[in-house]
């Protein structure tokens, strides 16, 4: 990785003439012809990072192209690919990049042949396998990529003997799904067996914030939990086993980075590395036996239910092992609408999480979505007050809460979708009809624009509040957290 020029070759870990096997496209999430994009940074594709990874240690040539980080318009991501004519390119379905990810795959070369996966892959499988702009998809591949996709590199003719991987019948235009017995270990290939992700493969990360090198990790596969409108609820994951590294393997990685490339601050970005309590304990016994706490701070995703329970004594074993921020979904400030959405917790625990993690020196980062489906005005009202009430109860913590608030978007496969659904008043391509949503229109500072992956609306009024009534309450509350930063 080329430090000084991160954006120094648009394919991630392509050795320069060599003729690729696989080149895995992020699309972008807008046609950047349009309209420049604002962030500085996004998130890298770890998922695409552990596919090809993996593929490279089995002997295939793979490059990453993260159109998304590299802010690009669609035009030249076509023309990227079919510069570099792989044999197979492959795409990440997510429901708000679909329509451009469709609009590149028409336009690639006749015989550059097409891989498909991610959550739209999971949730839409015919949809997708019957859309004209996938003609030429030869495997659409659910869930977990790694080993299968070694396999379609190999021969993708033995796609029937692989489970989980769908293409179009070539006469009856009707979707056919491979799999034969013995063959179920590709669903959820062992996670500590793993390599690494090969960092050469990610556009940004390691990056560098602040006055350290960071860099982002998973620490397990699947969520236990089902709310309601996440795409990581296990109603919409059937197919998924849920994993955890070994504390082991997990502090292994982080001391390769370290060396490699002087990482000291680390994300952990799946569900559960805070998310249930005996994974918590277990990680934290490995990161104390390594002293991890010593040279590494990190954050990582959790949950208020299982936090609320923990100990005072836990809480500080997790300052002591070098934990800096927690990421919390709090959601909504009514009660009525955490029951509905299955967050499992309440405002009293929400409070008390908070303050607690922020009394002992953990800042968090609270999520909140505004608009929810059947959300009264009054309910809305709640969060807006929650937010500010939170920001009041943190003032002067050693600690500090911040929060991102984001409008309610169905996203296929959810229980919501299904819900949205049943009403019969809405049919998929209105709920899929995404555009994005520029909110410096309405008056947020420039410096507001920076999570352009997370502006995105379906401009559908699901709740008693109207969308616009919605964004202006979305502006407020961010207006309010970026006056506090520039006060900090």
């Amino acid at each position: 990785m080329d430090r000084t020029n991160p954006l120094h070759d648009l394919i991630s870990g392509h050795t320069p003439g060599r003729s690729l096997d696989l080149l895995l496209v992020n699309a972008p999430l807008r046609d950047y012809a349009e309209r420049p994009r604002v962030n500085d940074y996004t998130l890298p594709v770890l998922g695409m990072g552990y596919v090809a990874t993996y593929a490279a240690r089995c002997g295939f040539a793979v490059g990453v192209l993260d159109a998304e980080a590299l802010g690009l318009p669609v035009a030249d991501v076509v023309q990227a690919v079919n510069a570099a004519a792989p044999r197979w390119v492959g795409f990440n379905l997510l429901a708000p990049t679909y329509e451009v990810s469709a609009t590149i795959a028409a336009a690639l070369d006749p015989g550059i042949k097409v891989m498909l996966g991610g959550h739209q892959a999971k949730a839409m499988p015919t949809e997708i396998l019957t859309d004209p702009r996938m003609a030429r998809c030869e495997a659409l591949v659910i869930g977990e990529g790694e080993t299968r996709t070694v396999e379609l590199l190999h021969d993708y003719r033995n796609r029937g003997d692989l489970p989980g991987v769908m293409w179009l019948d070539s006469v009856l235009k009707t979707p056919v799904t491979g799999g034969r017995p013995g063959q179920g270990h590709h669903l959820a290939p062992p996670i500590n067996d793993l390599p690494f992700v090969d960092r050469r493969f990610l556009t940004q990360d390691p990056h560098f914030e602040a006055d350290r090198w960071e860099a982002n990790m998973v620490g397990a596969r699947g969520c236990p939990y089902d709310c309601s409108f996440c795409g990581a609820a296990v109603s919409a994951n059937p197919d998924v086993t849920i994993r955890v590294r070994s504390p082991q393997n997990v502090v292994a990685e982080m001391e390769h980075l370290r060396t490699a490339y002087g990482v000291s601050a680390f994300r952990f970005v799946d569900d559960l590395f805070l998310g249930a309590r005996r994974v918590i304990n277990t990680m934290m016994d490995g990161f104390a036996e390594h002293r991890v706490g010593d040279w590494a701070v990190w954050d990582a995703t959790g949950r208020i239910n299982v936090l609320a329970r923990e100990t005072d004594t836990a809480l500080d074993r997790l300052v002591a092992n070098g934990l800096r921020e927690v990421a919390l979904g709090i959601e909504s400030g009514s009660e009525r609408m955490l029951s509905y959405i299955d967050k499992r917790i309440t405002q009293d625990m929400i409070r008390s999480v908070v303050t607690r993690l922020v009394g002992r020196g953990i800042s968090v980062k609270g999520y909140f979505i505004l608009g929810f489906p059947g959300e009264s005005r009054a309910e809305m009202a709640q969060t807006v007050d929650l937010v500010r009430e939170l920001w009041d109860l943190t003032e002067g913590a050693p600690g500090r809460f911040r929060s991102s608030v984001f409008e309610f978007r169905p996203y296929p496969g959810t229980p919501e979708w299904h819900r949205l659904m049943a009403t019969g008043r809405y049919t998929p391509d209105q709920l899929l009809d995404y555009s994005p949503v520029d909110l410096t229109d309405q008056g947020v500072d420039e410096a507001m624009r920076q999570r352009d992956e997370f502006n995105f609306s379906s401009n559908i009024q699901f709740g008693e509040a109207s969308v616009a009534e919605v964004r202006a309450a979305l502006v407020e509350l961010s207006h309010g957290e970026h006056q506090r930063r520039a006060a900090a």
